[in-house]
């Protein structure tokens, strides 16, 4: 296993897959204890054996963090279980697309609460202990989408940009304790939700990188071991923009 997170334990919400699975490897290969929390007990066990299968260490715990006690139930299984949480990355997310004028208010509040709230709930109840330490690492995964907008996605570039502006805020106010916290602005990714778009929608897309392709989840994962390590000590209120250069803020 690679140094440099031994003695951490790491909480990532939405873990079960794509961006949040990807992250979980990274931390535990780092040294990290990884706390998987997902609603999908099932996928959540299969990421814990693959941990544990490459050396690491991991535990599993079901989460909806759309759910204010669920969030504190959780937190509060995680602390008993594990004693810390040093690096909390709050990843958890969902959609639920359409056009403003067609936008049904259920839909709206659905991804405010879930990517939002939840990641707002989640880091209030993980404080103290940090705070106690007097160390800690926060990394909201937020969007390209939240800096340039999108159509047909006003719910969830509202949660985004949201989670830019708790992020700054939670910066300057835990900064004295040495918590840095922090975003990732991931682009346009290869995920299964990318993996449902047309081969036109792709070039269309990949037509606005410079890079000229789509990134993987390991360019996500990369950037928040970076953001939860040692090295990233100086850095906190950042927005670190992983998108080939579609946003260049």
């Amino acid at each position: 296993m690679a140094a440099g997170l031994e003695g951490r334990v790491a909480l990532v919400t939405g873990a079960s897959q794509g961006i949040g699975r990807a992250i979980a490897l990274e931390l535990a290969k780092a040294g990290a204890t990884v706390a998987l929390a997902a609603r999908n007990e099932g996928k959540l066990a299969e990421v814990k054996a693959e941990i544990e299968a490459a050396g690491g260490t991991a535990e599993a715990f079901a989460l909806d963090v759309s759910n204010e006690e669920a969030i504190k139930a959780g937190a509060k299984d995680i602390l008993a279980k594990l004693g810390a949480v040093h690096i909390l990355v709050n990843n958890a997310g969902v959609t639920r697309d359409g056009l403003v004028l067609r936008m049904k208010s259920a839909d709206w509040d659905d991804v405010l609460t879930t990517n939002l709230k939840g990641a707002f709930l989640l880091t209030q109840a993980l404080l103290q202990p940090m705070m106690k330490a007097r160390w800690g690492r926060i990394i909201n995964i937020s969007s390209v989408n939240g800096e340039l907008g999108a159509p047909g996605q006003a719910n969830y570039a509202a949660s985004k940009a949201g989670l830019i502006g708790l992020t700054k805020s939670l910066a300057r106010e835990f900064a004295s304790r040495n918590i840095t916290v922090n975003a990732v602005a991931p682009g346009f990714i290869e995920t299964d939700m990318t993996h449902v778009l047309t081969e036109d929608q792709k070039k269309a897309m990949l037509g606005a990188v410079p890079l000229g392709r789509a990134g993987t989840v390991d360019d996500i994962a990369a950037a928040v071991r970076f953001l939860a390590g040692e090295e990233s000590s100086y850095i906190t209120g950042h927005t670190l923009d992983v998108n080939g250069g579609l946003y260049m803020g």
